[in-house]
């Protein structure tokens, strides 16, 4: 939990994979809010990361424990719901 207070806007967000997940918009109530896209199913929505999937944050990359594949299966809404 501690990685959260190294995480900034702008960061790159990697799967344990290395797969790209997105960049961080920001850190909102313990989860990490990616910035919105304009493609797929997500389009022009935020998304948002539980924080207990951060596994380290190293230089401007944060890396979660899960695979990029299995990372999206996490995803939030802003309400917390479960993104489709």
């Amino acid at each position: 939990m501690s990685e959260l207070s190294n995480i900034a806007k702008g960061m790159t967000v990697v799967g344990a994979d290395g797969a790209n997940i997105g960049v961080v918009a920001a850190v909102v109530d313990k989860r990490i809010q990616l910035e919105a896209n304009d493609v797929g199913d997500h389009a022009g929505k935020s998304r948002f990361i539980p924080s207990g999937l951060v596994a380290e944050v190293e230089g401007d990359i944060v890396r979660l424990s899960a695979t990029g594949a299995n990372a999206v299966l996490f995803d939030e809404n802003e309400d917390g719901s479960m993104a489709d």
